[in-house]
């Protein structure tokens, strides 16, 4: 009878297992085809640098077992809004108490969070468009938007965002200073010559779909009549560039980190785009920072009042030019803004369009930090230094 079980158990085992196989294989795939291209580093990323996501994982895995036990569309918004606000706040406080000036922790673990939203079985039954308000409240949320309180009573409040680390099949363990930065600065106050200043912070993705969908656009207007000055950081150059004129148009050919092309080139820079439609704006704006001030800062660094810019005219590529006033470029298509062609550039110049339309009085501009090959704490942290002196200096001026 044993004998009769055991054979029994093994025909079994050799008729079941081929199929179990296969449909562990097919649930796999399909499983993948619901990630983007980001999502599908997190693996890759957690062999090379487990010690990134160490910070924040019982705030992946608590959303994570709850989103899998939620089973209607309330439950799924429910849990997204509270975890994603608080994965910002412990990511704020993680960096504070690691102290390593790594911002690494909070975007992979914002992509897991993704994943085990978009992989949970009562993700899989919404409409796409429920599905997508879902993906957008988690971004949002956990990038900060909910947490811009300026609240602690200071003279000035200035409003900063950041960005997220990008050009990852390069490196996958690249950091971002602006990033660092958002997070170092986050609900700081400084003070200089008897004035005060509360900062707050943002960080954004470095996704062109995000900006076409006005991502930037909802997380900032909210603030323009509320503070005293709005700056926007990226990684840039060799220095720090203070970026005088953003350009209207996308022009270089890097991708995104879902690894899009725009199509974009010198020689047919593209329009931008809010909501469906193109940004049919000036081909220049200036920005409003206050330049004198804010190069009195001291560090390893120098601070550039960049007015380099590239143009078209009459289809023609020009040689870069550095430009002394906005009506230097009058008749010009733009290629390469002084903040360049990319997102950087972008950021920049649909801030100071909400200033023009908003409050034309406030200062708004942006910072392109020195660059940093993969993860290199103690240049990141001199460049936060040197921005939070900058920002010191700016209180007096604004």
């Amino acid at each position: 009878m044993k004998l009769c079980l055991k054979t029994s158990f093994i025909i079994a085992t050799l008729i079941l297992t081929p199929i179990t196989m296969a449909t562990a294989v097919l649930a796999t795939e399909v499983d993948e085809r619901l990630l983007n291209v980001e999502e599908l580093r997190i693996d890759v990323a957690k062999k090379q640098m487990p010690q990134v996501f160490i910070p924040l994982v019982n705030r992946v895995e608590q959303y994570r077992k709850q989103i899998n036990q939620a089973r209607n569309l309330t439950a799924l918004t429910q849990i997204t809004i509270r975890h994603s606000e608080k994965l910002w706040q412990e990511a704020v406080k993680s960096f504070d108490e690691v102290g390593r000036y790594d911002d690494r922790s909070l975007y992979w673990a914002r992509l897991q969070m993704r994943k085990s939203l978009q992989l949970s079985a009562a993700y899989q039954q919404l409409l796409p468009m429920q599905q997508q308000r879902l993906l957008w409240q988690l971004e949002l949320l956990s990038r900060g938007k909910n947490d811009v309180k300026f609240d602690k009573g200071t003279d000035k409040k200035i409003l900063i965002t950041g960005f997220d680390p990008f050009f990852l099949d390069r490196n996958i363990n690249q950091s971002n200073p602006s990033g660092v930065a958002a997070l170092a600065l986050d609900d700081l106050v400084i003070s200089r010559d008897g004035k005060s200043a509360e900062i707050e912070t943002l960080i954004v993705p470095v996704r062109f779909a995000d900006f076409d969908q006005g991502m930037i656009e909802t997380l900032l207007a909210p603030y323009y009549r509320q503070v005293d000055m709005i700056i926007t950081i990226s990684m840039g150059r060799d220095n720090f560039d203070l970026e005088r004129f953003p350009g209207l148009r996308r022009s270089a050919k890097a991708p995104d980190n879902l690894n899009v092309y725009t199509g974009a080139t010198a020689q047919q820079p593209l329009l931008p785009i809010f909501k469906g439609n193109n940004l049919p704006l000036d081909e220049f704006v200036e920005f409003s920072l206050p330049v004198k001030a804010m190069q009195k800062a001291t560090g390893k660094f120098k601070i550039n009042d960049n007015r380099k810019v590239t143009t078209l005219r009459q289809t023609t590529l020009q040689q870069p030019i550095m430009a002394m006033s906005l009506n230097d470029l009058k008749g010009s298509v733009s290629v390469q803004g002084s903040g360049g062609g990319y997102l950087s550039n972008e950021v920049s110049y649909r801030s100071i369009v909400l200033r023009n339309k908003l409050n034309p009085v406030l200062p708004v501009g942006h910072i392109h930090t020195p660059r940093i090959k993969a993860y290199q704490p103690k240049m990141s942290a001199d460049i936060v230094k040197q921005i939070k002196q900058m920002l010191n200096h700016a209180i007096s001026a604004i």
